[in-house]
């Protein structure tokens, strides 16, 4: 996958990479398995974290008498396509079967309640409407030697103004960026658990 090519200046990065003993193929099929709502129910920081990010949101709506959509029962990396942002779904930018994917999602993500563009994945690296900050999670699986493999989480976000870039700079300095690497560092080792899981027939 060419970061590069989605997101080619950013203003924060972070990555997370694990060494699985399992070939590329069953790894890729173990991270797109990985319940996102399993996740925080079995890891229950990373279900704060989840939490944190949709609260705002909700107690806006119960302000204004509106209805708050129930979650989801399973929640899986290719099942955020289906959501919008405001119910934790992302953008679907390239997918590379039994290899790599990558998500973006476009927002104020500093404010209170945050404020999202709908951007389409055609134009998400071209997007550059001032105040906002765009975010993509690329996660990818490699060969290694021995039938391993070596599983990668990469964040990029780049701001598209002055204004945004210092609003988002301390978004992600008080706590949000160990936040967002802890997530991924989750969501990671469960795929890699599920990947080098044995089943022993009954």
């Amino acid at each position: 996958m060419d970061l590069d090519a989605l997101l080619p200046e950013y203003d924060v990065s972070d990555e997370v990479a694990l060494t699985v003993a399992a070939p590329p193929e069953r790894t890729f099929e173990a991270l797109l398995a990985v319940d996102m709502i399993e996740l925080g129910r079995t890891r229950p920081l990373i279900g704060v974290l989840g939490a944190l990010r949709l609260l705002p949101e909700v107690i806006m709506h119960m302000l204004h008498g509106e209805h708050v959509a129930s979650p989801p029962e399973h929640m899986r990396l290719l099942d955020t396509a289906d959501q919008p942002p405001e119910e934790g779904g992302w953008t679907l930018l390239t997918l590379e079967p039994g290899r790599a994917l990558a998500l973006g999602l476009v927002g104020r993500f500093w404010r209170p309640v945050i404020e999202y563009a709908h951007v389409a994945a055609e134009d998400f690296t071209a997007f550059d409407e001032p105040n906002y900050a765009k975010t993509i999670y690329a996660l990818s699986v490699e060969p290694l030697p021995g039938d391993r493999s070596l599983l990668r989480g990469v964040m990029r976000t780049a701001t598209t103004d002055d204004h945004a870039r210092t609003w988002f700079r301390r978004y992600w300095t008080f706590g949000v960026g160990p936040g967002a690497h802890l997530l991924v560092e989750g969501l990671l080792d469960d795929a890699r658990q599920q990947a080098e899981r044995v089943i022993v027939p009954a």
